[in-house]
């Protein structure tokens, strides 16, 4: 399914959360799709299941999985009704993201092409 990287800082349940999120945002993962249960994804990644379990719990929390109890965790429907809050930090998120571009010599013009290139599907 995915790859972990043991080299990166970033701990080893956000990167399966990283990973899951980037799946089911570009729709390599639909809606009420089941993901393997914990101990097949620790399996499959060779990690403790309980890295597993928090990263599960995490998506979960984020709306990006649901469970069933007996049956397992499935791909959760897009979100309809995303608080302020919610869209607010994603805002935070990008603001921090847009300021690190522009310290690297990222021209902020040639963002704002990449961003209308995005939401355009490209």
């Amino acid at each position: 399914m995915f790859k972990i990287d043991l080299k990166n800082r970033k701990p080893i349940y956000e990167q399966v959360i990283d990973n899951f999120t980037r799946m089911i945002i570009s729709g390599k993962l639909a809606e009420g799709e089941r993901v393997p249960s914990v101990r097949d994804m620790a399996r499959e990644l060779n990690v403790n299941p309980n890295t597993i379990q928090k990263a599960y719990r995490e998506l979960e929390a984020r709306k990006y999985f649901y469970t069933v109890l007996g049956q397992g965790s499935f791909i959760s429907a897009p979100p309809e009704d995303a608080t302020n809050a919610e869209i607010a930090a994603l805002l935070e998120k990008l603001r921090n993201i847009v300021d690190e571009l522009v310290f690297r010599g990222k021209c902020r013009d040639d963002i704002i092409i990449f961003v209308e290139q995005m939401g355009e599907g490209k």
